[in-house]
């Protein structure tokens, strides 16, 4: 007998269990990655060999990898296992922690975080996220990864400087090497072990998908748009730690400026990401706050070299940006058809790693040739040619994505099932895959008819 899906149901015991010690791994990952940011463009000078494009690099080249990487793990953990591969991908991001802590000179540093990011184990933790959860359960476990990826940068930007303050960056490099060793524990000893893998499309990246994902023009819109705004934060840190300090910052003070300047920020932006999707006023909001990062850099290209300047063009920057980072996966979400999901995450994820990685690149040339201003001169050029990008685009569905599995049912009976769906009110699209034995469906909230629905899912078990 068939269990009977329940989409109101709260996740189970075991499925809460296997999503919180997975995004517990994913924080600790991104908790390292971000300790790094606001510190690293301080003392890399103090290595030997260091230029500002060298430093740059050094802080983005973790990207390059990403992108390379994450996509080939994600596909080799479906025929090798989830946990062999994320272990693996761990062991070299430890490899990396550590040799950018033993490293004297920026080519050691270079070389260590070209090994930490190589350890891109993003696809294979969503993945696995996948097989631990129930069809109805997975869009509230991705939610909750994305929630410990925010919490993980807002500590890691203050938590790095603090760390920094006991014994330069070697300090943080060492704490992140800490904190993977407690990653691979925690997914050997706490993580469930799944069953057989199997392909999630709302998950995972499926390659005969890529060519679909490059054909829609929102897409690709929503693409450029984590490009540009990865590259300009990663650009501005390249600047902004060593702008705060020669304005007479304290060394190991830089906490006091990022804490208020995050938690301000994020306060601000949510009465707008409430505006954005309960009210459905998504596209302006999501063009003001281009608008604000786009301001953000040309003040503090033409402010006076001081401490509050800075600060306030900090602010008035991360209130874009906490919002748009909020909301560009929603977008992605809500655009992409419901089965082509996962691939459409996997290519945003890859511009999202190449933007950091062109970031600092450009940034440590820029400033290296140029100026400190040039840099934001170039960030408000980026920040307004998206501005124009987006005004193209058109405005969202407002359907969220919703799975029901059809394991045990024939394909008459699933199509017979469809159909009845297509019927109900809130239910816009029924997307049949048998192979995945999956109903993918994009569904209206704030209109669907949840008792109708479950009613039907009863009925056909």
């Amino acid at each position: 007998m068939n269990t009977v899906q329940d989409i109101t149901s709260p996740m189970t015991p075991s499925e809460r269990y296997a999503t919180l010690s997975l995004a517990g791994i994913y924080a600790l990952r991104m908790l390292g990655l971000f300790m790094i940011l606001p510190v690293l463009s301080l003392f890399a000078q103090q290595l030997e060999g260091s230029t500002p494009a060298l430093l740059g690099l050094a802080m983005s080249i973790y990207g390059l990898p990403q992108v390379l990487l994450q996509i080939p793990f994600g596909l080799l953990s479906d025929r090798f296992g989830r946990k062999k591969v994320i272990i693996f991908g761990l062991l070299l991001f430890f490899v990396g922690s550590v040799i950018a802590a033993l490293s004297t000179n920026i080519y050691g540093v270079l070389v260590g975080r070209a090994f930490q990011g190589a350890g891109a184990i993003s696809s294979a933790v969503m993945a696995l996220v996948a097989d631990l959860t129930q069809e109805v359960h997975r869009t509230k476990a991705m939610a909750t990864i994305g929630i410990s990826i925010g919490l993980s940068f807002g500590v890691g930007i203050v938590a790095g400087p603090i760390l920094s303050g006991f014994g330069g960056v070697q300090t943080v490099f060492w704490v992140t090497a800490g904190l993977t060793v407690l990653a691979m524990a925690t997914l050997v000893w706490v993580v469930p072990n799944p069953g057989r893998p199997r392909l999630h499309r709302d998950a995972e990246f499926v390659p005969g998908q890529m060519l679909d994902a490059l054909k829609n023009p929102d897409l690709l819109r929503l693409d450029y748009g984590i490009f540009i705004l990865h590259m300009i934060l990663m650009a501005i840190f390249v600047v902004i730690p060593t702008d705060m300090r020669a304005a007479g910052l304290p060394k190991g003070n830089e906490w006091m400026v990022y804490l208020p300047v995050f938690v301000l920020s994020m306060g601000l932006a949510v009465p707008f990401i409430i505006l954005a999707e309960k009210k459905r006023k998504m596209k302006p909001v999501f063009l003001g706050a281009i608008a604000v990062i786009a301001l953000a850099e040309l003040g503090l290209s033409q402010a006076e070299p001081n401490l509050y300047t800075i600060i306030g063009g900090l602010g008035v920057f991360f209130c874009g940006f906490n919002l748009l980072e909020a909301t560009l996966p929603s977008l992605v979400s809500k655009t992409a058809p419901a089965d082509l999901k996962g691939t459409a995450m996997g290519a945003y994820s890859s511009c999202q790693f190449m933007g950091l990685f062109i970031g600092g690149l450009v940034g440590g040339w820029f400033k290296g040739e140029y100026g400190e201003t040039a840099v934001f001169l170039f960030c408000a050029a980026a920040a307004l040619s998206w501005f124009l990008v987006a005004m193209r685009m058109n405005p969202p569905r407002y359907l969220a994505n919703m799975l029901v599995s059809l394991m045990a049912m024939d394909e008459e009976k699933a199509n017979e099932m469809a159909e009845k769906m297509l019927a109900i009110k809130g239910v816009a699209e029924v997307t049949l895959n048998f192979a995945d034995a999956v109903a993918y469906l994009k569904v209206d909230n704030q209109q669907l008819d949840k008792t109708q629905l479950q009613g039907l899912l009863a009925q056909y078990g």
